[in-house]
C-alpha cells in the first residue's frame, strides 16, 4: 500500500481534524440551538486507546497535521494525556488546537507542554453584552484571560476566528484587527455556512468576505503573504507590521479542489467533507477487532469516497448535523 492518502480526484489527504467531544459549554446561535442537550452518549465516544491507533494509521498513511477540535475540546478530561500520546506518534509533525478558550487558562502549559504547537480561538466580537447574546456565555474576560495565558505558555501562532456576521459584528472588523496588531495575534475572518438548522437560520447574517476584505483595504494596505498551517485560509500582511489576516470563503469562493482533510467525530465516524453528508463509520471495526493492516485498508477505501465539492450554494438545506459534531 502507498505511504500517502490520496483520493479519487488526485488530493492528498495530510490533515485530519479530531474532534474529541461534541459537547460545548456556549451555545453560539449560528452552531448549537440554546436548548439543544442531545450529545453523544460517552459511551460512543472513543477512548484515547482508539483514537491513537486511527491517527497512527493515519500517520502511517502520510497524514502530517492535526487538529484537536470539539464542540469545545478542552471539556475532555485529560486532554493534555491525549495531546501527548499523539504529538509522539510517527509522522505526526505538527498538533494544533480549536477552542473557544474559556477553559484555557489553567491549560495553556499543560497543552503547550505536551506537544501543541498552535491555537485557534474563537471570538467573534470584543463586546461583552454582545458575546453573551452571540454564545449564550458570559465568559469574554475568560477568553480574554486564556489568550494571555496562551500567550505565556509560548504559543504561536495563536489565530483568532471571527465569523463575519452581517448586522451583528459587521462594525467591530476594524476593532478586531487593532486588538490583534497590539496582541500579536492572527486573525482570520470566516463565512457563515448552512450546518444544521442553526447554521441555516444564521445564513441570513451572510457576508461575502470579498466585501470585507475591499473595506479593509480602505485602511489598510494588505500584502499577499503565507502562514504555515494546511488551512485554505488566503493572507495578507499589513504593511508595516507582522499581523497576518486571513480570509476563508467556504461559500463566495470554495478551496474543494485544494481540500486536504478530513474529520474524525468523536463517535468514530469519519467524515469525508464538511459540506456532504458522506462518512465512514470507524467505531465498529475498532470495537470488532480490526487489525491494524485492515484498518489503514479501511481508512484509504473511506478516502476513495470524498467527495469532489460541497453543495452548500445548491442545497443549502442538505447538510443536517450541527457544526459540534464535526468541529468545523
Amino acid at each position: 500500500m502507498s505511504a500517502t492518502l490520496t483520493d479519487s480526484f488526485g488530493r492528498r489527504i495530510e490533515y485530519v481534524r479530531l474532534s474529541v467531544t461534541d459537547k460545548c459549554n456556549l451555545r453560539c446561535f449560528y452552531c448549537l440551538p440554546r436548548s439543544f442537550r442531545d450529545f453523544a452518549e460517552p459511551a460512543h465516544w472513543l477512548s484515547f486507546d482508539e483514537i491513537e491507533r486511527v491517527m497512527r494509521a493515519f500517520g502511517e498513511l502520510g497524514v502530517r497535521r492535526v487538529r484537536l477540535t470539539g464542540g469545545e475540546p478542552l471539556l475532555r478530561k485529560r486532554l493534555p494525556e491525549l495531546a501527548r500520546r499523539i504529538e509522539a506518534l510517527p509522522g505526526i509533525e505538527d498538533l494544533s488546537l480549536s477552542t473557544n478558550a474559556t477553559l484555557l487558562s489553567p491549560h495553556a502549559q499543560a497543552l503547550r507542554d505536551a506537544g501543541v504547537s498552535r491555537l485557534n480561538v474563537s471570538l467573534d466580537t470584543l463586546k461583552p453584552e454582545r458575546f453573551t447574546r452571540i454564545t449564550g456565555g458570559t465568559s469574554l474576560e475568560q477568553v480574554l484571560a486564556g489568550l494571555q495565558a496562551a500567550t505565556a505558555a509560548g504559543f504561536h501562532p495563536i489565530k483568532i476566528n471571527m465569523l463575519a456576521l452581517k448586522g451583528i459584528n459587521d462594525d467591530e472588523f476594524e476593532n478586531m484587527v487593532e486588538f490583534c496588531l497590539a496582541h500579536d495575534l492572527t486573525l482570520r475572518f470566516i463565512e457563515t455556512m448552512p450546518m444544521g438548522k442553526a447554521g441555516l437560520e444564521a445564513s441570513r447574517h451572510y457576508l461575502d468576505l470579498q466585501e470585507v476584505q475591499k473595506r479593509l483595504t480602505e485602511k489598510y494596505d494588505l500584502i499577499p503573504t503565507l502562514v504555515p498551517g494546511g488551512g485554505p485560509a488566503r493572507y495578507f500582511r499589513i504593511d508595516g507590521s507582522n499581523l497576518r489576516i486571513g480570509f476563508i470563503t467556504p461559500i463566495s469562493q470554495h478551496f474543494c479542489a485544494n481540500c486536504n482533510r478530513v474529520r474524525l467525530a468523536v463517535d468514530g465516524a469519519l467524515y469525508l467533507c464538511l459540506g456532504q453528508e458522506h462518512k465512514f463509520e470507524l467505531r465498529p471495526l475498532l470495537r470488532a477487532g480490526i487489525g491494524d493492516a485492515e484498518l489503514k485498508t479501511a481508512l484509504a477505501t473511506a478516502i476513495r469516497c470524498k467527495p469532489e465539492r460541497h453543495e452548500f450554494g445548491e442545497k443549502p438545506h442538505h447538510i443536517v448535523r450541527f457544526m459540534s459534531v464535526t468541529g468545523g
